[in-house]
């Protein structure tokens, strides 16, 4: 589906819905006057098979306790070997309300109180949270800039996980904000130091449809043909896809059978839930026919940001967008064409948008932007029109 039919049939009015990015500016910006580019959902509708799925469910009319069907098993799967080659077991599989919640149960389930958990900023800003609201203490690897793109610091993450003693890395892939999707040969390097280290890899792999550029997804589970998968757990869901956050189902990958019955036990003691009823409705749905859709989505985000990276360059060359590879987030430097201490100031008074500023996700984040391209073009352009104004002036 090319963009302008995309657009036509699924962009959709979000203000006065509820939205919290559009509707809950308020509370963190001060003003819901503001064009909303920060919170990672989309301003699309769902593929309508998944619109037609929900309705028929509902029209049921009884929403008692509920199993996963076999279907949804069988939906998922072919979607992650055919699209990935990824190959998964269903005695592996577990449900949550969301990767964040998963995180969070995981952190608590798989190590002690005052144990060392790693993260490789600048990343996802609820990273930092898990780690420190449950008690562990944060060991942070700073990402490396090369041009415009980011690398992995191996040697900095092998020297602090021996120095720290390191129990769990948690890792972004493909990376939130700063766009990379990991290659085969990064991922295996980063599991070998992983496995002689003894750390356990925890992979959100949450972004992981949205793939944009040339490089392919490959799940931390597929290295080397599987070699290091009894030291992951991978997390993903349909949510973040299909614009599916507030069905709230996730998914919790754990090949190794200790790490289950841990988990199992963990769950058991908190009672957490396992996923949603007309969340999994709808990712099924999504999973067996919305491919079609998301092909409309990836038109939608690449003109996004090569409209957003070619306006802003040319008109102030200090600026650099980063490489987008996967996520539908740009990450933008602005600290060559606006003082970062005035940044939030100038983005929020003169441009009047609301985005995610560099700080959230670490430190090394000041001075820099996440925009969020999921969302209409025509938003996209007056975002660019407004950020160049109030640079200019």
């Amino acid at each position: 589906m090319e963009l302008t039919e995309f657009v036509e049939k699924y962009a959709v009015e979000r203000r006065q819905s509820a939205s919290v990015k559009w509707d809950g500016m308020k509370d963190k910006f001060g003003s819901n006057d503001l064009l909303p580019l920060w919170v990672a959902d989309t301003e699309f509708k769902v593929p309508d098979a998944v619109t037609t799925a929900l309705q028929e469910r509902i029209a049921h009319g009884a929403y008692g306790y509920s199993l996963t069907p076999d279907s949804y098993y069988e939906a998922y799967f072919k979607w992650q070997k055919s699209r990935y080659g990824t190959e998964l077991e269903r005695d592996w599989m577990r449900f949550g309300t969301g990767v964040v919640q998963s995180l969070s149960v995981l952190v608590s389930c798989l190590s002690e109180p005052g144990d060392a958990v790693m993260l490789l900023q600048p990343v996802y800003g609820p990273f930092m949270n898990v780690i420190v609201s449950n008690e562990r203490q944060p060991v942070v690897s700073n990402l490396k800039r090369n041009g415009t793109h980011y690398e992995m610091d191996l040697a900095d993450i092998q020297a602090k996980m021996k120095e720290k003693n390191v129990k769990l890395l948690l890792l972004c892939s493909p990376h939130n904000p700063v766009g990379r999707v990991w290659g085969s040969s990064e991922l295996e390097d980063l599991l070998e130091i992983c496995r002689q280290e003894k750390v356990l890899l925890i992979s959100d792999e949450i972004h992981h449809d949205l793939i944009v550029g040339q490089r392919p997804f490959v799940s931390a589970l597929s290295i080397k043909n599987g070699y290091y998968r009894d030291n992951v757990i991978m997390l993903d869901s349909a949510s973040k896809t299909f614009n599916l956050a507030a069905l709230q189902n996730s998914h919790v990958i754990i090949p190794n059978p200790q790490l289950r019955e841990r988990y199992d036990h963990c769950i058991e003691r908190l009672h957490d839930p396992a996923g949603s009823l007309l969340g999994k409705v709808a990712s099924e749905a999504a999973y067996r026919h919305g491919a079609k859709w998301l092909a409309g989505m990836f038109s939608v985000i690449k003109h996004n940001y090569e409209y957003l990276k070619k306006r802003l360059t040319t008109a102030f060359p200090q600026i650099t967008v980063y490489d987008l590879e996967g996520t539908y987030l740009a990450w933008i430097d602005l600290s060559q064409v606006i003082p970062p201490e005035k940044l939030e100031w100038v983005i929020k008074h003169r441009a009047r948008l609301a985005v995610d500023f560099g700080e959230e996700f670490g430190p090394v984040g000041k001075g820099f932007i996440r925009v969020n391209l999921a969302t209409t073009p025509a938003n996209i352009e007056k975002a660019a029109d407004a950020l160049c104004a109030a640079i200019q002036n």
